[in-house]
């Protein structure tokens, strides 16, 4: 065959692989994550918008798109609650019988004064200014201990002086000269009757001061005043003394107002009910409506529509360049692309689908949505770092699909929410060892979810006790969902796409398992050897960072086609000779050879994961068997024909494809060759694993699995520490072993 042919297989087998490295399919798939964020979005985002003209009939009927606020019917029904509230009014306790008092003191004070002291004139002239001021020094003093308590309103208090001064009473001219005629006793039981009647009307609300006042002169008339002057005296003293204990209030009523509009409830529209129906008028007012609610096409819904679009890209582009600029394995993989698309979609859909429940009596059922879902599956079937990025963008998509407010795009207490439990339940995750573990990822998501959930609404203060019900609720229930959605769905990923997963490395080491038990009971030399070259690449493997559980596992397996011929391997030949003794070293070579490849077509008939296969088809490489080959040497040198061809008995490969197949080859020969040391010492066991190693260096065995020289060493040590635990008690120190005369 020309290099330029190709065979059918080969032709085959290109359809069937081929699509996992092209360029064009992945673009695709990118391109498909991107439709995924426009159309799931689209709805809260862009809702639908229809082109339609006043006073025309509707083509069609329209529904609402989702539960939204009538913003019309919404303003009329808080203007109706503001008419309703009526004017605010304050009532002050103001001390007016202090002001009679007041009056009266300095009445008595003054015309007890000789008319050498102050004569007739001077008497009027002071009362004519004093009298006055009382009324004013009192309420300044009123008003500054009002604003010093805080007990009123500055805005209030200015209001209520200047309705008092509107109102003050001007005693007549008259009175100032009747005043300085009265003795001390007339003006004592002046005082009495003047404190009395104002008392008595001060008692009731009065928003008018003249009201009251109109009422001084029949109460006086009926006093036990008999002197006509003693009563006009106190009827302009009681008049000027009586003010208004009533005043609006303003702002009080601008602020009840203001409250009535905010605590009049929305009128909403509830997702598919009726806005117009088919061939129903447009009238200006419907127009309005479709107006305010943003379901007509114009300019904005299609600027919105190219927003949308590249928000998705914006998505998709972060996406693109983590994966591109990563060392993951789905940088070059389109099929572990095309399961991360997947994962995306069931995560989304199913975030879309809990969206579809929320109304206004279940306002927090999106709390109970699995955002954590493609977290966890990712975290499981693909690797943390592109869990970790994902996160971030389910929280971020959970914000707009669980929207409810119409004035902004995103709610963040769901992406709060959301990047919460997702990035709780990795934690828990961590390495996934049994599907208990992913229950346990579901329960830490409930929990920190009701603790994140319990603080923002804490925080909100603005809950009722059957809110906060429902929202702890749904929290509690969605780490639930979340774990019984990844362990049914984790299997199909597992199957459809050959996914060794923790959890089915766990399940495949199960001793139970038909082939393993077979391998136990027919070759249990083989059985030990296997678990003890699992131990060493297991630890191997950790040490340099790649998969310890596939290694511990496909070293279980790597020698499962020993069971065709046990008796033909010396781990399974006790108490027994043994049979390549009498057979020809060709022979023998054509066994042992033949136990790799038939194992793996052993492992393909149980339906065992492909990775497992590779290591046991791959785990001797090439390598030579140098027993038999000099064996066959030696008996052509004795009958003189010739040299033997050195690729006869080579393995025939392929050589290790992975670093998990050449880590399980270095310890299966490792083991075999320390093992059949009678009682190895430190230094002979530092020994064997360096040659060991080297040797399969030199003969080019690690050329297709990308180990470096420094994993090597890291491995060697790892090998001799693992080999020094398991041998430690069959270990002769140097220091002990005899010294030689």
């Amino acid at each position: 065959m020309t290099r330029n042919e190709v065979s059918t297989d080969e032709k085959y087998t290109y359809r069937l692989t081929g699509w996992k490295y092209s360029s064009v399919i992945r673009l695709f798939l990118f391109f498909i994550l991107m439709l995924l964020f426009y159309f799931s979005l689209s709805g809260k985002l862009v809702p639908q918008t229809y082109d339609i003209k006043p006073d025309t009939l509707s083509p069609k009927i329209i529904l609402a798109p989702k539960q939204i606020e009538d913003s019309i019917d919404t303003e009329k029904a808080k203007e109706e609650a503001v008419a309703k509230i009526q004017t605010v009014y304050q009532n002050v306790p103001i001390k007016n019988e202090q002001v009679v008092g007041t009056v009266f003191d300095k009445l008595i004070q003054n015309n007890a004064l000789s008319e050498k002291m102050m004569n007739f004139d001077q008497k009027v002239s002071l009362y004519r200014v004093v009298i006055p001021s009382i009324m004013q020094d009192y309420m300044d003093q009123f008003i500054a201990d009002s604003i010093k308590n805080g007990q009123y309103s500055e805005p209030f208090l200015t209001e209520m002086k200047t309705k008092l001064n509107e109102q003050q009473y001007k005693i007549s001219e008259e009175t100032y000269f009747k005043l300085p005629r009265f003795s001390k006793e007339d003006l004592n039981a002046m005082e009495q009757v003047t404190k009395s009647i104002v008392n008595q009307l001060v008692t009731d609300s009065i928003l008018d001061a003249q009201t009251a006042r109109a009422k001084v002169t029949e109460l006086v008339n009926s006093s036990d005043l008999s002197q006509p002057t003693s009563r006009e005296v106190v009827q302009e003293i009681a008049r000027f003394a009586i003010t208004a204990n009533k005043f609006l209030d303003t702002k009080g009523t601008d602020d009840a107002r203001v409250k009535a509009r905010d605590d009049t409830k929305p009128i909403y529209f509830n997702k598919n009910d009726v806005l117009v129906a088919k061939n129903q008028l447009i009238t200006t007012e419907i127009y309005n409506r479709l107006k305010s609610l943003d379901l007509l096409k114009s300019k904005a819904s299609y600027l919105a529509q190219v927003g949308l679009l590249l928000l998705a890209a914006l998505f998709v582009l972060i996406l693109y360049l983590f994966i591109r600029q990563s060392k993951l394995p789905i940088r070059e993989n389109n099929s572990q692309l095309l399961m991360f698309v997947i994962i995306f979609i069931l995560n989304i859909a199913v975030m879309r689908i809990i969206a579809l429940g929320e109304s206004l009596d279940y306002p927090y059922i999106g709390f109970i949505a699995p955002v954590a879902l493609g977290s966890i599956l990712m975290m499981i079937l693909l690797d943390a770092p592109l869990a970790y990025i994902s996160a971030l963008l389910f929280s971020i998509a959970g914000s707009i699909i669980f929207n409810n407010d119409q004035t902004q795009m995103f709610d963040f207490r769901y992406g709060f929410i959301g990047l919460v439990v997702c990035y709780a339940s990795m934690f828990a995750l961590n390495r996934a060892s049994q599907r208990l573990t992913i229950l346990r990822a579901g329960i830490a998501n409930s929990v920190f979810s009701v603790i994140a959930i319990g603080s923002l609404l804490l925080l909100d203060n603005h809950y009722t006790l059957k809110e906060m019900t429902f929202a702890l609720s749904f929290a509690a229930a969605g780490g639930v969902l979340t774990s019984v959605l990844v362990i049914g769905i984790l299997p199909f990923f597992e199957t459809s796409f050959g996914i060794l997963s923790p959890l089915k490395l766990i399940e495949l080491s199960n001793p139970n398992i038909s082939l393993l038990r077979k391998l136990l009971t027919e070759t249990p030399g083989t059985y030990h050897h296997s678990i003890m070259v699992g131990n060493l690449s297991e630890a191997a493997a950790e040490s340099i960072g790649v998969d310890g559980l596939l290694c511990r596992v496909g070293s279980y397996y790597h020698d499962i086609g020993k069971t065709r011929r046990p008796s033909y391997f010396i781990e399974n030949q006790t108490n027994m000779e043994n049979p390549h003794d009498f057979i020809e070293p060709s022979l023998s070579k054509s066994i042992i050879i033949a136990h790799a490849r038939e194992g793996a077509e052993m492992l393909k008939e149980h339906h065992i994961p492909k990775p497992i296969r590779d290591i046991a088809e791959q785990h001797h490489g090439t390598t030579l068997l140098k027993y038999f080959y000099h064996k066959a040497q030696q008996k052509q040198d004795e009958s003189g024909s010739g040299s033997i061809d050195e690729a006869e008995y080579r393995y025939p490969g392929p050589k290790a494809q992975s670093k998990e197949a050449a880590i399980v080859g270095i310890a299966d020969c490792v083991e075999a060759a320390v093992r059949s040391l009678r009682n190895p010492t430190m230094e002979q066991i530092d020994l064997m694993v360096e040659k060991i190693i080297k040797d399969r260096l030199e003969d080019g065995q690690f050329n297709d699995c990308d180990l470096t020289l420094k994993e090597l060493d890291t491995i060697s040590k790892a090998l001799r520490q693992t080999l020094l635990g398991i041998f430690h008690s069959r270990i002769e120190y140097p220091s002990d072993l005899p010294k030689s005369s």
